[in-house]
Order: structure tokens, then sequence, then C-alpha cells
């Protein structure tokens, strides 16, 4: 998986938007790409301040940037669950949003997923694209910010349930998406919760 990001957000920042984005996705265990999941868990880029005894797969509970250096495991392993339940907490509110993203949308966007010529750019834009017209048809009582984030993980979620062998290619773009343009947004909830 490439781990640049081409706002020049650093290995932790997208460790916060990785764990969210795969959090997200885990918490649909009836999902149709759960092993493609699996697989992307164990190849997720894992900070350079996580050191020792990396484990070969994810925990137990689906945490994938574990085993801090002692100074930094506790705030770390803290933010992580922090990380992870704002994922679970935001995949209850993509729920409720599902009946807004019509069928359509998504098998277009696998289809244009499906095309391998595609920059990761131009696959960035095709996923703007498609949020743009979900947020449109969407009355919402949310910040803009927020109902854009839980439309993004969700629309990730359903091209990869439509098209499990897309999982990477959305999981990046999305990852790549909210970091470009969501990040603070991120970094905010995240700090938010854990005053």
């Amino acid at each position: 998986m490439d781990s640049k990001v081409s706002n020049g957000s650093g290995l932790q920042d997208e460790c916060i938007t990785n764990l969210l984005v795969f959090g997200f996705l885990q918490s649909y265990s009836d999902s149709n790409f759960h092993k493609e999941l699996e697989v992307l868990g164990r190849e997720l880029p894992v900070p350079a301040h996580l050191q020792e005894e990396q484990d070969d797969g994810l925990q137990t509970d689906g945490n994938r940037c574990g085993h801090f250096l002692a100074s930094e495991e506790r705030d770390s392993q803290g933010q992580e669950e922090i990380i992870q339940d704002i994922a679970r907490q935001l995949a209850k509110i993509g729920d409720d949003m599902d009946r807004s993203i019509h069928p359509g949308l998504v098998n277009n966007l696998a289809t244009q997923f499906m095309n391998r010529r595609l920059s990761e750019e131009d696959r960035r834009q095709r996923l703007t694209a498609a949020l743009e017209q979900v947020m449109q048809t969407y009355p919402t009582d949310m910040e803009d910010e927020k109902t854009m984030l839980i439309l993004a993980m969700f629309l990730a979620k359903k091209v990869a349930d439509h098209t499990p062998s897309l999982l990477r290619e959305v999981f990046r773009t999305t990852v790549n998406f909210i970091n470009q343009n969501l990040f603070t947004y991120v970094r905010n909830l995240v700090r938010n919760e854990m005053d």
C-alpha cells in the first residue's frame, strides 16, 4: 500500500485515518469483504515509533497499530481505542444514511474503480463527485464535514461490499480523500474525545 499522501501528512496522521476507515469497515461483520479486510489489516503501514513484538496480524479487537514504546504506550493505545470507538459510532450513523445512497451510484462507482487505468487522483475525483451527488440529496442536521466523512466511508463500504476485490483501492482512495479534505475535522474529533 502506498503510504504517501499528497497533502504531506505524516505517517502518524495517516495511521489515524487508516484506523478510522479500517474500524468503520470492520464494524460491518456481515460484509462480503471480510477476508479482504483481514488481509488489508495486515498490510496497513505502521508508524516508525511502533517497535518491538509487532504481531503478524490483527489483534482480537481489530487494532493494528499496537505495541508502542513504553513512554508512548498508554497515550497511543488510548488514542487508538478512541479512534476505534469513533469509527463504530460513525458506522452506526452510516447505517441510518444507507437509504440516501442509490444502488445505481454504488454500481457506477464500483465500475469506475474497476478501471485499472484510472490514477489515484482520478479515483479520488470520482469519489468526490459521488459524494457531492449524495450530499445534494441528503437532508442533514449534522455538520457538513461529519456528513461527508461518514458518507465517504459508507460509500467505501458499499463499493467494497458490491465488489470485494476493490477493497484495497477504495480504502486507499477514501483515506487519501479524508486526509486531503477532512483531516482537520478528524483530528479534532479525536482530540475532543481524548479531553
